[in-house]
């Protein structure tokens, strides 16, 4: 009785062993057969990041504005990961845009958003920002500094708030907090 157990043991062993084996063979000498060859070389041609001007609005801003902006622009990132910095096409001064399509900073850009006293706020890195999810966009205000700041980040991008969050320390920097923020900035 012993003696069946084993050999159907051994049975067993074989007929998962075997195909087993063979699969690894296979493989290995697929490997090997395309071990020297180069990688195929992709015909498609990406165009050219865009690295022209952004359009941009700048309207005229107020002596202690100019100044809190001109601050924060001095201090933003050339890149926002392997976003690189673009020019834009008024208020150098106040406006910022990086990569393709443009996600675009710009400081005093109109009046400072009224917050109504159960809207969703957003505290990033010490920034409270007030949110606004658009077909194509999100846009990104603060509600807790003397000037607003507004990002706008494409939907193509993924985590707007990834894109956000390397704006907080210039901000912070540069642009002070005001006295009474809203509540739910924290």
């Amino acid at each position: 009785m012993r003696d069946e157990v084993t050999r159907a043991a051994a049975r067993r062993a074989t007929l998962v062993a075997v195909p087993v084996a063979l699969l690894a063979g296979v493989l290995v000498f697929w490997l090997l057969s395309h071990a020297g060859r180069p990688a195929p070389v992709s015909t498609a041609t990406p165009g050219p990041a865009a690295t022209g001007p952004v359009e941009m609005a700048a309207p005229p801003l107020a002596d202690r504005a100019a100044t809190l902006c001109r601050a924060l622009v001095l201090r933003l990132p050339d890149a926002l990961g392997r976003h690189a910095r673009r020019p834009v096409t008024a208020g150098a001064a106040q406006n910022a845009a990086y990569g393709d399509p443009p996600i675009t900073l710009a400081c005093a850009a109109g009046p400072a958003p009224s917050v109504a006293p159960d809207a969703q706020l957003l505290n990033v890195s010490g920034v409270c920002w007030g949110t606004e999810q658009l077909a194509d966009r999100s846009v990104w205000t603060t509600v807790d500094r003397e000037v607003p700041i507004t990002v706008t980040v494409p939907q193509a991008y993924e985590g707007p708030s990834q894109q956000v969050i390397d704006f907080t320390d210039p901000i912070i920097a540069t642009v002070p907090r005001t006295a009474s923020p809203p509540t739910g900035c924290g």
